[in-house]
């Protein structure tokens, strides 16, 4: 075995070259590329980008929760949880009792694990701004203790110096 031959990692990209008069320069450094468009190549195919979740009917799905546009998801997602409960045990029977004849609940099954992947999608944005209101959240309140702990700090150091004046004054032993 040729040990010269083989590396333990690969050698680094070849741009790097483009950042080495970055601490001297910071504006020597390409610009980032722009932002993308409406679509993109990806191992040979385009991907456009949408930021509109395609309902269920232009997907050639039924949709098994009302159309309001106003949607109790709690009440839907158990709903559906639970009609996708039944259906796998009438699976489990029609397998036992007529192995022949369970495409058609294969397929029921299939429609409602739709049905339930299309609510928990449209749910996706609310989950986003939750997140990032709980992130922004906890930033604001290690700001907070850490302006705590500076101020507990400070008030310690303060403490110290006076001591420190009061012994070289020589009123304390």
């Amino acid at each position: 075995m040729a040990s010269g031959t083989s590396a333990s990692f690969p050698p680094p990209p070849p741009y790097y070259r483009l950042y080495k008069d970055y601490i001297d320069d910071p504006k020597s450094a390409p610009e980032p590329p722009p932002p993308l468009q409406e679509s993109f190549p990806l191992f040979g195919q385009h991907f456009a980008i949408d930021l509109v979740l395609p309902s269920l009917e232009d997907q050639g799905v039924r949709q098994l929760y009302p159309k309001s546009p106003i949607i109790d998801f709690k009440k839907e997602l158990m709903s559906l949880n639970r009609e996708l409960l039944l259906h796998i045990l009438e699976l489990a029977d029609v397998l036992v009792e007529r192995p022949s004849q369970y495409a058609r609940r294969v397929e029921e099954i299939s429609l409602i694990f739709k049905n339930l992947h299309h609510l928990l999608n449209s749910l996706r944005p609310h989950q986003a701004r939750a997140t990032l209101v709980h992130i922004l959240e906890r930033q604001i309140q290690r700001r907070k203790e850490a302006v705590e702990d500076i101020k507990r700090r400070r008030a310690e150091a303060q403490r110290l110096l006076q001591e420190s004046l009061l012994v070289l004054d020589g009123q304390m032993p």
